[in-house]
């Protein structure tokens, strides 16, 4: 199958790129926690995120049709945007199997697809553990690809942990009537990131090829303490409330990555 397929009627496959997004912090005083949360909703509320979203739109080639975005109380916001493929034409770079831009610097709606956001700051009032998830999901119709936004919404959050999924749904006829399930070659959500990005994550593939389904999960390699510590807790941990720290976020980040609870380690 190429790009230049030649179809009855209208591409009817639809492509839903789906994925979560963890940013892991740790907050140690009450009033540093809510502080934490304040910062997180003032950082990415319902105008940022509805900026980030036009940008994909723009990225992956497709045309805003209407917006809807809210921002809840106490804490986290939605957005979402209907898109269609019209007017703008996709480029072959925007179909290739490859990474799409980084960052250089809501919901919308489509006729046919549709982006997605929601936010979940959440933090545990005992351990101090801060764990910040973002959901996001592009779904397109036609040549369109979902894939080419992902590059660029792993750069807009700090990103510790994400965990991707990519499907292929429907089908398609070709002139000839014959069914096409998927309109494109696809061996790896992997293919479409940068090569940074691949060099700072652990990641692990499961696709079942069969089904035109893909899933990977990424892990942040390195590990900076300083860049987990909000408030109080950045300049007043001793040397072993430090190394606690520490095992507490690794900890939080591998379950999370393999999506079980784990026992914890007794030092």
């Amino acid at each position: 199958m190429t790009n230049k397929l030649k179809l009855h009627g209208f591409n009817n496959l639809t492509n839903t790129l789906s994925f979560n997004i963890y940013d892991i912090s740790y907050a140690r005083t009450p009033a540093d926690q809510q502080a934490y949360v304040a910062y997180i909703d003032e950082e990415y509320d319902a105008e940022r995120l509805t900026q980030i979203l036009t940008d994909v739109v723009e990225i992956i080639g497709a045309n805003i049709l209407n917006i809807a975005r809210q921002d809840y109380d106490p804490q986290g916001a939605s957005v979402t945007i209907l898109i269609s493929e019209e007017p703008v034409v996709p480029t072959e770079s925007q179909m290739a199997e490859s990474p799409g831009p980084l960052p250089e610097t809501i919901l919308a709606h489509l006729d046919k697809s549709h982006i997605t956001v929601h936010t979940y700051p959440e933090i545990h009032p005992i351990d101090g553990i801060a764990t910040f998830r973002v959901d996001i999901d592009v779904s397109t119709c036609g040549v369109i690809s979902p894939l080419k936004a992902l590059n660029y919404l792993i750069h807009q959050f700090d990103s510790d942990i994400v965990t991707i999924d990519y499907r292929v749904r429907g089908f398609t006829r070709d002139v000839e009537g014959r069914k096409h399930f998927i309109d494109h070659e696809i061996n790896s959500i992997q293919n479409y990131l940068s090569e940074d990005t691949r060099a700072n994550y652990q990641m692990t593939d499961v696709n079942v090829y069969q089904e035109n389904m893909f899933h990977t999960k990424m892990l942040l390699k390195d590990f900076e303490l300083d860049n987990y510590l909000f408030g109080e807790a950045s300049e007043n941990l001793s040397y072993e409330q430090r190394r606690d720290v520490e095992e507490r976020l690794r900890h939080e980040m591998l379950e999370i990555f393999y999506g079980r609870n784990m026992p914890k380690l007794n030092r």
